[in-house]
């Protein structure tokens, strides 16, 4: 039996869309920037290396292990994680980059930024809690 195109495709949408978790880009509360997913994007990809009020900015990334990030590489970035992988090798390679701290668990990253004012990183919304600001 042959399933219409129209049919495929919507199964395929509603099984990518599970896939992916409802990643929130969280920073410290004291920190008044206005980001904006460009801003994020050059952010964690290593072209900017401070927030959009100045100050300078230390990204944390999730263990490389890590599902949320995945997600977070797709929705944010638009890049799959094979492609990150390769864009940070050619610039920690050449000397360009170096790469960005990580932590094992979503909980590491929330008490890291919730203790460093100039942190980004991302988390499952679903873990989001007061000591942290969502920026997306």
């Amino acid at each position: 039996m042959k399933l219409p195109t129209n049919i495929i495709t919507l199964l395929v949408s509603l099984i990518s869309f599970t896939a992916f978790a409802d990643i929130a880009v969280i920073i410290n509360p004291s920190n008044n920037s206005d980001l904006s997913k460009s801003d994020i994007s050059k952010i964690f990809l290593g072209k900017s290396k401070t927030f959009t009020n100045g100050e300078s900015v230390k990204a944390i990334n999730l263990k490389s292990s890590s599902a949320v990030r995945d997600s977070f590489q797709q929705q944010v970035l638009g890049k799959s994680k094979s492609q990150v992988k390769a864009y940070w090798s050619k610039l920690i390679f050449t000397g360009k980059g170096k790469p960005l701290k990580e932590l094992s668990s979503e909980e590491d990253v929330i008490s890291f930024i919730a203790s460093n004012p100039n942190a980004i990183g991302y988390v499952d919304r679903s873990k989001v809690n007061d000591s942290v600001k969502v920026v997306n």
